[in-house]
């Protein structure tokens, strides 16, 4: 494991399981955990659809949050998203 896969993994966050879900299902899904957790501001979210590595930053951007981190093992995205830093 990589130094940035280790801190992902460490790092005591919420997190969203998106596993088996297909586009556009792991944005929608990311988008309603956000509206209803206002008061996360980190959030770990795994996810098995290799198009979450383009949607998620470009839907962070849209929306004033940012990727911090991203991982992959054993078939799983591993995304650490900063909600709300911009």
């Amino acid at each position: 494991m990589d130094d940035l896969s280790a801190a992902v993994a460490a790092t005591p966050l919420p997190e969203l399981n998106l596993r088996r879900l297909l586009c556009p299902l792991p944005v929608i899904r990311l988008e309603q955990y956000v509206a209803a957790h206002p008061e996360v501001t980190q959030l770990r979210v795994v996810a098995t659809d290799p198009g979450v590595k383009h949607d998620i930053p470009v839907w962070c951007r849209m929306n004033g949050h940012r990727v911090i981190a991203l991982s992959e093992a054993d078939g799983e995205i591993i995304q650490l998203i900063q909600i709300g830093s911009l």
